[in-house]
């Protein structure tokens, strides 16, 4: 239950970036997982993983265990990583994490 509701913000986040006509992805497969949401612009490219009522630290752990951002390195752009936790309290951003 506690994923339904985190692909909720996923959803949402998503929907905003398209709406602003970014190419972005959701659920991006890599060979040691899936990266929950890849935005990408003419010259960044931002690697997103998601928790509810976790933290941050643990979404930047598991880019990093993972080797989320790795599948973009060859690209040409700067590839950012961002850790971000939602709180189910307040239904908002609690925390996030950027790595460049």
């Amino acid at each position: 239950l506690a994923r339904y509701r985190e692909v909720h913000y996923q959803n949402i986040l998503y929907i905003v970036f398209k709406l602003m006509g970014f190419h972005t992805e959701v659920e991006y497969r890599t060979s040691r997982g899936r990266v929950d949401l890849v935005l990408k612009t003419a010259d960044y490219i931002y690697v997103m993983e998601f928790k509810l009522d976790g933290t941050a630290e643990e979404a930047m752990r598991q880019i990093e265990e993972k080797g989320y951002a790795a599948p973009f390195a060859a690209d040409g752009r700067k590839v950012i990583k961002v850790g971000v936790n939602f709180s189910e309290e307040t239904r908002s951003i609690d925390k996030w994490i950027i790595k460049m």
